[in-house]
């Protein structure tokens, strides 16, 4: 089987000046970023669908977007991937005290037990130090400096909330929220009576993002669950059009009221067999 040093040759090779992929040769760090993003994505969803046979191919296709980067920063002697496995080494043997006390990695595994509450406190200590050692204006440091602005919108609002609840910036359990969620809902409905594009905009904006703080109390990552809710509106739409094809109706034809009935059809259909 081929290893890992294969791999890096292989990109060696496709980067070659002469020789290489016409291509590859063309791409930058940028261009590479919306591949990379698919990649990511192709890995979440077959490990939603369960799709462990494919799953190997698609994490060789994300790693391979890290030795694509890594090549680029070689040949501009900015750092190669051996840097990229130290960095990432480094950075986990010292978010783990409680794993490597003496920041050894092949130290004694004779630990005390540490609760989860006093892991992640130290966990977010060490994130906080780390921040503090990456900014150029300490004294300036915010909660939210490393929260990535190119995290899907969803994510990033949970992430933003949770980092801020850490010095008490939140609400204390999930019925204040929902409250909440029911004023914005208000202005949403008063944005719309007076037909201001722009106020309707950013009252959607403000529901969507109480909604995450609500799924960030009830522990529900909103992300995924955008995700669920896709996939079961998919699977139902699909469902109305094969039951159209199998009717011979195209679904243009079709009024609301009929997509409707199909689509409590759908909804019947994936109900659970009573047992009764």
């Amino acid at each position: 089987m081929y290893q890992l040093n294969d791999l890096l040759h292989l990109m060696a090779r496709l980067r070659d000046p002469q020789h290489g992929c016409p291509w590859d040769l063309q791409q930058d760090y940028a261009s590479i970023v919306p591949h990379t993003l698919e990649e990511a994505y192709e890995v979440a969803d077959a490990i939603e669908t369960g799709d462990f046979e494919h799953l190997p191919g698609e994490l060789g296709d994300l790693l391979f977007q890290v030795v694509y980067y890594s090549q680029l920063g070689q040949e501009e002697g900015r750092f190669d991937f051996a840097t990229v496995v130290d960095a990432i080494t480094r950075k986990l043997v010292r978010r783990h005290p409680h794993v490597f006390p003496d920041g050894d990695l092949y130290g004694s595994f004779d630990l005390p037990r540490l609760d989860e509450a006093a892991i992640k406190q130290r966990w977010e200590e060490i994130k906080a130090e780390e921040r503090a050692e990456k900014s150029s204006a300490p004294e300036q440091l915010s909660l939210l400096d490393d929260v990535p602005g190119a995290l899907p919108a969803l994510s990033r609002a949970a992430k933003l909330q949770k980092r801020t609840a850490q010095v008490g910036f939140d609400w204390p359990d999930a019925l204040p929220v929902v409250d909440k969620v029911r004023e914005e809902l208000d202005e949403v409905l008063v944005a719309m009576s007076e037909n201001d594009p722009e106020a309707m905009a950013e009252e959607i904006g403000d529901l969507l993002f109480v909604t995450v703080n609500l799924a960030r109390h009830l522990k529900v990552d909103p992300e995924n669950a955008l995700r669920g809710a896709n996939g079961k509106f998919e699977r139902r739409f699909r469902f109305i059009e094969q039951a159209l094809r199998e009717r011979g109706r195209p679904i243009e034809a079709c009024d609301l009221a009929e997509l409707d009935a199909l689509w409590d059809e759908a909804k019947k259909a994936e109900q659970p067999l009573s047992c009764g």
